[in-house]
């Protein structure tokens, strides 16, 4: 078993109640005025600009009772994956500070559509005939599409931690995958596996899949858009007639993991941890005895290669996975190994160990070293097979890189990562990005909004995945620039990382407003995260509004990190564990200058008045 270090616990935060957050923690007055920063008027147009550009999405694309208007259907191409991330990024967009409504029109949609698909059933598909949900969850999926479609659930106990609904759903999507919920046997505790790469609320499928079970029921595609090009039904499942190897585990399981970290930071118990690090920790052991490369395939045994003929790279989505394109007739890599990095984020979550992160980067280094010089040109593989290493791609492995850099905050890792204006901007050596990026975002809304307003198709017209290019939600500057956070998301958000659903929030800073009692910047508050690196972060608040507002401030998404002293306008303070209350007068702002330890904490989603 692996061996960790403790967190570096506090010595316990204060309560901070809104009523009396100058009684339990000192608020520090901020009275300096500010001329308002174009960012920070840029910023609060974009989260107006997105309230108004999802009101009008939603008025399109979702009926009274919550139902996506669209044709509904089983499989991984158009099922109710692409359904439930028709509202991607709301949560987040509320939980930095966006409107009210767009949290109850999203929170509308998602109960809307677990009524929608519980209902929706399948004829040829025999695990989906009583409904493509059972108890609220995808009876059978991969963790590709499973973590796609609770990409919005597992962000919502940012917001709403004290929703007891919301709890018990977390806790019992968790134990589908803990071994506790004997109905749903997906986990081996003994093995420590994911019994197979298809899963979910009726169990593992334990015989090879069929083109069907992925596919769907037959349909008349020329009604449709096909997102994947296919021409007709019969090419639909030639895309899938080489997916039958799913039986044992495979590294896109962990994503189970999201739930059990939500589980434990909603107050859900120990064993949940327990749970998440068990599973994790046997990923770490078998990358280790596979020369540092996550193999990606391990047998109901235990053992690796074990339900793939002994190949290490054996499995759906793994490392020689490399199925014909029917359209082409040429073959495609989809190794998917590498989308499985956001969980093992969780381990460090949980214990504060770079462990987790040390497996991501041997692997990196072991790819690299593989590398070859062709035509001139270096390159380094993406794919490997009985052959050795294939899928080569010029330059070096790039992939995951700047989430590696993320969390170790090394130099030698960020030169391995590459080039990001937003990082050249923490340097000091892009000074024009803040705008930059909020104006790009702006019209990124404004288009989304656009395509909305053309839109002319009628439902019974429409797939599962019609709208997600059409979701005007747009947050990947606020979370830079506010949070000084990772936006890991689909589609990709930089272009070194994996594409990847599910992923909660990591962040250096976090958001309350203390009047109103909710999460995200006070009505009026804008930030700009300017300085980042192991020890420090220096962030810029102002005050745009004519009301005076109390943002208290959180060391991470999950109070993980440790703030221990503010500096402000040269006067240095010391501050509670989980968090500082700042009140800013109307027309004021001041450069924060913040000293923490990083991953110290036991991650909670409790706001910083309810611990």
């Amino acid at each position: 078993m692996i061996a960790r270090r403790g967190f570096l616990i506090g010595a316990g935060a204060s309560a901070l109640l809104p009523a009396a957050v100058r009684a339990a923690t000192p608020a520090i007055r901020v009275a300096t005025p500010m001329q308002p920063p174009r960012w920070a008027v840029l910023q609060r147009q974009l989260l107006a600009a997105n309230a108004a550009a999802c009101r009008a999405y939603y008025d399109k694309y979702v009926d009274a009772r919550g139902y996506l208007k669209v044709f509904p259907r089983w499989g991984a191409n158009d099922g109710p994956d692409d359904a439930a991330e028709a509202t991607n990024d709301w949560e987040l967009l509320h939980a930095l500070g966006g409107a009210d409504e767009v949290l109850t029109l999203s929170r509308r949609f998602w109960e809307g559509h677990l009524r929608q698909y519980a209902a929706a059933r399948t004829q040829d598909v025999a695990i989906a005939r009583r409904g493509m949900y059972h108890r609220e969850f995808p009876v059978q999926m991969d963790w590709q599409h499973n973590s796609e479609g609770l990409t919005s659930f597992n962000r919502m106990g940012l917001s709403t931690p004290r929703d007891a609904t919301l709890v018990e759903r977390t806790c019992r999507f968790a134990d589908f995958y803990t071994g506790r919920d004997a109905t749903a046997p997906n986990y081996d505790p003994r093995h420590r596996i994911v019994r197979s790469a298809m899963n979910g609320s009726l169990g593992p499928m334990l015989h090879p899949a069929s083109a069907l079970d992925w596919a769907g029921d037959p349909f008349d595609t020329s009604r449709f858009r096909m997102e994947h090009g296919e021409e007709n039904y019969a090419q639909t499942l030639g895309h899938y007639a080489e997916y039958m190897e799913v039986v044992g585990d495979t590294p896109l399981n962990t994503h189970c993991t999201m739930l059990g970290l939500n589980a434990y930071a909603l107050g859900g118990g120990e064993r949940y941890r327990r749970w998440v690090l068990d599973y994790l920790d046997a990923w770490v052991e078998r990358a280790r005895a596979n020369d540092d490369i996550l193999p990606s395939n391990i047998g109901l045994d235990g053992t690796i290669g074990g339900a793939a003929r002994g190949r290490w790279w054996g499995g759906v989505y793994g490392w020689g996975f490399s199925p014909l394109v029917p359209q082409t007739g040429e073959r495609e890599n989809r190794n998917r190994v590498l989308r499985a990095l956001p969980a093992f984020l969780n381990g460090t979550l949980l214990t504060g160990d770079a462990v987790y992160i040390d497996l991501w980067r041997r692997q990196r280094d072991r790819i690299d070293a593989a590398g070859r010089t062709i035509g001139g040109v270096w390159h380094t593989p993406t794919m490997y097979g009985a052959d050795g290493w294939y899928g080569w791609k010029p330059g070096a492995h790039r992939t995951n890189g700047f989430e590696i850099w993320y969390v170790t905050q090394s130099a030698q890792d960020l030169k391995a990562a590459g080039d990001h204006p937003w990082v050249a901007f923490l340097d000091g050596t892009n000074a024009a990005y803040p705008e930059a990026a909020l104006e790009q975002d702006l019209t990124r809304v404004a288009q989304r909004l656009a395509l909305v307003g053309a839109d002319t198709t009628l439902p019974e017209r429409r797939l599962a995945d019609w709208t997600l290019d059409k979701n005007p939600a747009s947050v990947t500057a606020l979370i830079q620039q506010t949070t000084g956070g990772l936006h890991i998301a689909r589609p990709p958000w930089s272009p070194t990382t994996a594409p990847q659903g599910g992923v909660p929030l990591h962040c250096r800073l976090r958001w309350f407003d203390a009047d109103r009692r909710r999460a995200g910047l006070p009505d009026g508050v804008a930030a700009l995260v300017e300085r980042m690196d192991d020890r420090r972060t220096v962030v810029t608040l102002v005050n745009l509004s004519g009301a005076a507002r109390t943002a208290v401030m959180q060391g991470g998404a999950w109070a993980e990190h440790r703030m221990e002293r503010v500096t402000i306008d040269g006067t240095t303070h010391d501050v509670p564990a989980r968090g500082v209350a700042l009140t800013l007068e109307p027309g004021c702002g001041a450069r924060v200058e913040v000293t923490m330890r990083r991953y110290a904490q036991m991650p909670t989603l409790a706001f910083p008045w309810d611990r």
